[in-house]
């Protein structure tokens, strides 16, 4: 039986994750949690065989939690989950620790298929990710703008260019309005940009949004 967590802030994807699993023989959904803190207070108490990480946790990120995740318990398998494309996090998560990567679009046979994969130790990429990390790990391959950015700057430069204000950003990541403005200067800055529109055409060009 692989036991698993099941970490989102959304109670409804949470059931609904819990509904795909539960026709599921050899699947067990173990524990839920709803915020980053919660999925390290469970691990710190009960083991399990795989957790499913949304990248959007409300506080620290899921990128944020992978990585204190991975310094508790280097071996545990972590899938992260994402309403974003892979172009957009897949290379990050996957740097941070992750075990595979699945967008929320993808088939329920898709997930299950991710799940005992990891859970054995393996890794779980498409075929067009997996070309996308050849080419990073090309010494010569010279890195975009937003490559040099770190995992919080990435965040907010995403949120950003999808339309929403300081006000929205510092609100859904739990950070005070002053911070956010601090990261979007260091943004403009490091990318050598002007202002948010700039960022906004940048991040379209890049298909970093849709």
């Amino acid at each position: 039986m692989i036991r698993i967590l099941i970490a989102d802030d959304h109670p409804i994807v949470r059931q609904g994750f819990k509904q795909v699993l539960s026709d599921t023989a050899d699947l067990l959904v173990a524990d839920e949690a709803g915020s980053g803190q919660e999925v390290l207070a469970l691990v710190a108490k009960k083991e399990y065989d795989a957790i499913l990480l949304d990248i959007s946790m409300p506080g620290k990120s899921g990128l944020e939690v992978l990585k204190e995740l991975k310094a508790v318990n280097p071996k545990i398998p972590v899938l992260i989950l994402s309403i974003y494309p892979e172009e957009q996090y897949a290379i990050r998560a996957l740097k941070a620790g992750a075990a595979g990567y699945l967008t929320k679009a993808s088939a329920p046979e898709e997930l299950i298929s991710a799940i005992r994969k990891v859970s054995r130790g393996g890794k779980y990429i498409s075929l067009s990710l997996a070309e996308k990390l050849a080419y990073e790990i090309d010494g010569d391959a010279e890195k975009a703008p937003h490559e040099t950015l770190s995992d919080r700057e990435y965040q907010i430069l995403l949120m950003i260019a999808s339309g929403k204000t300081v006000s929205d950003i510092a609100e859904e990541v739990c950070l005070s309005v002053k911070t956010v403005s601090t990261y979007r200067a260091r943004i403009l800055d490091k990318m050598k940009l002007k202002n948010n529109a700039e960022l906004t055409t940048y991040a379209i060009r890049n298909r970093l949004v849709e």
